[in-house]
């Protein structure tokens, strides 16, 4: 092989007809740069670094994994706790310090498994601290588990020569790229909606930022809903073809970084904004460090890297594992997000097939809570204070979503048992408006759910069908008076037992 064809391999150039001889699966393993690669790792790294330092510094490990005395839970998952006592501190430990290793590339492969099972533990410990970028996080470091970053540019090159390499299978660089194309189309394919189409949530989250310099002038404007509506939708869907094609990759990458950079201002999405301009570099040719460093440091012409060995025309045992569990893992990630259609009604107001499906600021749900108990022998009944179950972040969250609920209302439950209270049945009166919607139950007001399991079916028994519809102006009716509103009070008088 002459140099000119190990620098087109470098650059990830028409690799699958240099090797593989028109075997099938060949281009997956036809060697590419590893530089773009390693700037991955590198920004992973340190992300995951920001992400622990942040929590040690906002004192959100206590507030969030070791004061609760309850965890809403995923289903199925419920056996996932915080560790006892002052664990989660050196729990974190432990995380920063294999981010910290996977940064420098040190110990990798070791550091990368320590990594994913203490970020995923972390991840799944509290449901209502679910984010998509932290679903996207906990992908990506199990991903790097298998991705061989670790082979330039490390320690572990460094001390283990014989292990370095200049190249990476191209698989590694594809798998990337399409779990990132993933997070983009799917988000796009998300807002198709009827209310996203007519500018909710969106017009409610503008019309939030009249302080915003320039912005703040328009925001009340049908033209600006309009614009940031359509135009989050078409760059969602757009984005990464645009990146892939070379023509339009560099203008993509400008768009990428505007859109990112004003979603960071106008929302709270902490880092994920930063994390995807990084990542967005990983749809430029392999090679874009190594060439930039040279232009940067002026070093003439460009430097080719050492021949590869070419990709045999018959893969080999372990190459066509390697296919197998490609295969097995893109067909979840394909698939997953389109559960919600296994559910009867839309997932913005059941919250069934919300989560892992990239379903991104599709909704603002206003809810109002009450939970009710009633001894059924007495007749006795009264309102409950959970304020010394549940955080304000629980609390916010856990009256958008049905399942959140019920885990919470079970909990109660017991707690309640065990205080030397007799049966108890509870119900919860949950108005929600959703999208600017008038507000209505989101779950039966009647029914005991102390009584009800926690299913993956539709919850059919107790979720309130939406039927509310889109209004022209948002209901404006500030939660404090819902109570009062005529429209409002007979649930609340209902309830009153």
């Amino acid at each position: 092989m002459n140099e000119t064809q190990v620098e087109q391999v470098a650059k990830g150039d028409d690799a699958s007809s240099q090797f593989g001889g028109g075997q099938r699966w060949g281009f997956l393993f036809a060697p590419v740069d590893i530089a773009s690669i390693v700037v991955f790792r590198i920004l992973f790294g340190g992300i995951m670094l920001w992400h622990v330092s942040k929590y040690y510094r906002d004192d959100m490990i206590a507030f969030y994994y070791i004061k609760p005395p309850f965890h809403l839970t995923f289903y199925g998952l419920e056996w996932i706790r915080p560790w006892p006592g002052d664990l989660m501190y050196l729990h974190f430990a432990v995380m920063g310090v294999a981010a910290c290793l996977v940064l420098i590339g040190w110990f990798y492969r070791a550091a990368t498994i320590v990594l994913f099972l203490t970020f995923t533990h972390q991840f799944l410990i509290e449901k209502s601290l679910y984010q998509n970028h932290y679903y996207l996080m906990a992908l990506i470091s199990f991903l790097m588990i298998f991705i061989p970053a670790h082979r330039a540019f490390s320690v572990d090159a460094l001390f283990r020569p014989k292990a370095a390499s200049q190249t990476i299978p191209a698989w590694s660089l594809w798998l990337l790229r399409i779990q990132l194309g993933i997070v983009y189309f799917y988000g796009g394919l998300a807002k198709i909606n009827v209310d996203w189409l007519h500018g909710w949530p969106m017009r409610i989250w503008l019309r939030r930022h009249t302080d915003f310099p320039v912005l703040g002038d328009y925001v009340h404007q049908e033209w600006c809903v309009a614009f940031f509506t359509y135009g989050g939708l078409l760059f969602d869907l757009l984005v990464v073809p645009m990146l892939l094609w070379k023509r339009t990759r560099m203008l993509a990458f400008m768009i990428a970084i505007s859109f990112h950079l004003l979603n960071s201002q106008l929302f709270s999405i902490g880092v994920f904004p930063w994390f995807m301009i990084g990542a967005t570099l990983i749809y430029f040719s392999p090679s874009w460090p190594r060439t930039l460093v040279y232009k940067l440091l002026w070093i003439p012409g460009r430097r080719p890297l050492p021949a590869a060995a070419p990709v045999k025309a018959k893969l080999t045992s372990r190459q066509k594992l390697t296919v197998a569990l490609l295969g097995v893992y893109l067909t979840v990630q394909i698939l997953v997000p389109f559960r919600h259609f296994l559910y009867p009604q839309s997932e913005s107001w059941t919250e069934e097939g919300h989560f892992f499906a990239w379903h991104m600021m599709l909704r603002e749900k206003l809810v109002g809570l009450r939970f009710y108990a009633t001894n059924p022998q007495t007749g006795n009944s009264g309102s409950l204070d959970i304020r010394p179950y549940v955080t304000e972040r629980q609390i916010r969250r856990l009256g958008k979503d049905p399942d959140m609920i019920l885990d919470f209302v079970h909990f109660l439950h017991g707690e309640l048992l065990k205080q030397g209270n007799d049966e108890i049945e509870i119900r919860v009166l949950a108005l929600a408006a959703l999208n600017g919607r008038k507000p209505q139950p989101l779950v039966d007001p009647t029914i005991d759910l102390a009584q009800v399991p926690r299913t993956l079916f539709h919850q059919k028994e107790i979720i309130v069908p939406l039927t509310e519809p889109l209004r022209e102006e948002a209901w404006e009716v500030p939660l404090l008076d819902w109570e009062q509103h005529p429209d409002l009070a007979k649930y609340f008088t209902s309830e009153k037992r």
